[in-house]
């Protein structure tokens, strides 16, 4: 965030319902579709505040499904939008295989414990060496700091209810971001979805050298040239 303020951009974030520092007592699993009304609240308030016309808006894995059904729901607050390690319908991905062995176990609670390990395995397990393990220390301090678990809804939702975005309703620009060895997403099924989407100004994009997580591997600094490139083009003066 530092790094896009510092190049002029309005950057903003917040933690979903059950995440973080955001509230914890509602008995819910917190899936995708929760997620998707925490960002019309939030862009609700960041539009009312700002006084900006839409938004420029950036998620990944989950964080991606919540942001690509916010803006199915409302195409008109999105400027444009930019799915990083995305999935839709999980078909050829190797660790949604093994997730759905443990899906009746996500089912039976809202959340599921997390620890150190865990948060390691996000980073190594389709690649090692993809990210600095001292990036991943720092992270899991972090992440640490203000959870022992977290929900289970966006688990279920990637285990047994893909797809859960519609490619064809999502009519804003779109960049498609997929880490060449990402472990989530098959290249062919997010080539499947790309191809449905209705809006011309899209684009595709294979980031060499990453796996799952993106804006913490050592390629870092293509990430963030690959989102600053696509939310600052320009709009197209001629359209047919």
């Amino acid at each position: 965030m530092d790094w896009f303020a510092r190049l002029g951009y309005d950057t903003w974030c917040f933690d979903c319902e059950g995440y973080g520092r955001s509230d914890k007592s509602r008995p819910v699993n917190a899936d995708v579709a929760c997620g998707a009304d925490d960002l019309a609240a939030v862009s609700d308030y960041i539009l009312k505040l700002t006084g900006a016309g839409k938004l420029l808006v950036y998620g990944a894995s989950s964080g991606a499904l919540r942001a690509a059904l916010f803006a199915q729901r409302h195409p008109a607050r999105v400027a444009r939008l930019a799915l990083d390690a995305f999935v839709w319908t999980g078909e050829g991905s190797p660790t949604l295989a093994a997730r759905r062995k443990r899906l009746e176990q996500y089912r039976a609670s809202h959340r599921r414990p997390i620890d150190r390990e865990m948060i390691r395995s996000i980073f190594t397990r389709d690649h090692p060496g993809t990210s600095d393990l001292t990036v991943v220390e720092a992270f899991a301090d972090a992440v640490l700091a203000l959870d022992d678990s977290v929900p289970t809804g966006t688990y279920v939702d990637m285990s047994m209810n893909l797809p859960v975005v519609d490619p064809e309703k999502i009519a804003v620009p779109t960049l498609i971001m997929r880490g060449q060895w990402d472990g989530i997403a098959s290249y062919q099924d997010l080539a499947n979805f790309f191809a449905r989407l209705p809006n011309p100004d899209k684009q595709f994009i294979v980031m060499p050298g990453i796996a799952h997580t993106s804006t913490r591997s050592r390629n870092w600094k293509l990430v963030y040239h690959l989102l600053d490139g696509y939310f600052s083009q320009p709009a197209p003066v001629y359209t047919g």
